[in-house]
């Protein structure tokens, strides 16, 4: 399973955490076991995440950073993206994440 790329209208945008918005599903507060979306140039699903650090690694511009995600099942830190308003488009996270967890799309960058 992927990303949801349509996540602004199926999901609920329920905060913001570290200047990025957060998205769930049924509109409800994050959990430990279900974290959300995070971000929406570029997002990230944190239930998807295994952290794994190729974003981390590849992105040219460091829009990544690791945030801990303490008892989530998948992984305890996660890919957070803290500064998607750097994003150049260049796609790089979103072919090197092994579980297609990460969305960028150009025409979400001025709705941070």
């Amino acid at each position: 399973m992927a990303i949801d790329p349509e996540f602004e209208t199926t999901y609920e945008e329920v905060e913001r955490h570290e200047g990025h918005r957060v998205w769930t599903p049924d509109g409800d507060e994050p959990t430990d076991e279900k974290q959300g979306i995070h971000g929406t140039h570029v997002a990230v699903d944190f239930d998807l995440c295994i952290a794994d650090g190729a974003c981390l690694e590849d992105c040219p511009v460091d829009v990544f950073e690791w945030v801990d995600t303490p008892d989530h099942p998948e992984s305890e830190i996660k890919a957070d993206p803290t500064h998607e308003d750097q994003c150049i488009d260049c796609m790089l996270c979103v072919d090197v994440c092994p579980v297609d967890a990460i969305d960028v799309d150009p025409s979400r960058a001025g709705r941070i």
